[in-house]
């Protein structure tokens, strides 16, 4: 395969592979994503208030992005285990849209990226957030998931257009 084909996880007969990174060299990394969980003002409201039957829906949709992001490597097939030094996520809730952004930031020392930990922790804190409120508003909508920035690596800096 032509080190110019962008789609590295397939080798030169067309098959997936995890690509090797043994040769790379260890950089610092980070990468940053979002997304969102847009719902009814009222069910906004519940959540912000602390008053979900579930409890404090909020810090159980962290804790489940910080532990999707550990997990990655179980959840994509072909992702590399990466030894993770932060996860972070902030989960804001924005009346103006009527949603909950969810902000996930993740570290490492490695050889690849860490933007699939990045997405997968944000994907997982949102799912979480229905999962919780489901019962009052089945109707919600997790939308905008997407990568902000990443930094590190041969490819250098990324940042998503606002």
């Amino acid at each position: 395969m032509s080190d110019k084909n962008p789609l590295s996880h397939f080798d030169a007969s067309g098959a997936a592979h995890m690509v090797d990174v043994s040769d790379k060299p260890v950089t610092a990394r980070v990468a940053v994503a979002e997304g969102y969980v847009v719902m009814l003002p009222e069910t906004l409201a519940l959540i912000s208030e602390g008053r979900a039957a579930k409890g404090d829906v909020l810090s159980v949709a962290r804790l489940a992005g910080i532990m999707a992001a550990k997990q990655t490597s179980n959840l994509i097939p072909l992702c590399h285990p990466l030894p993770i030094t932060k996860v972070a996520l902030e989960l804001t809730p924005d009346p103006a849209r009527s949603a909950v952004r969810v902000e996930a930031t993740v570290k490492t020392g490695g050889q690849t990226g860490v933007e699939m930990e990045a997405l997968t922790a944000v994907s997982v804190a949102c799912l979480t957030i229905y999962d919780m409120v489901k019962a009052v508003e089945k109707s919600m909508q997790i939308d905008g998931i997407r990568l902000l920035t990443k930094d590190g690596g041969k490819s250098g800096r990324y940042e998503a257009k606002l």
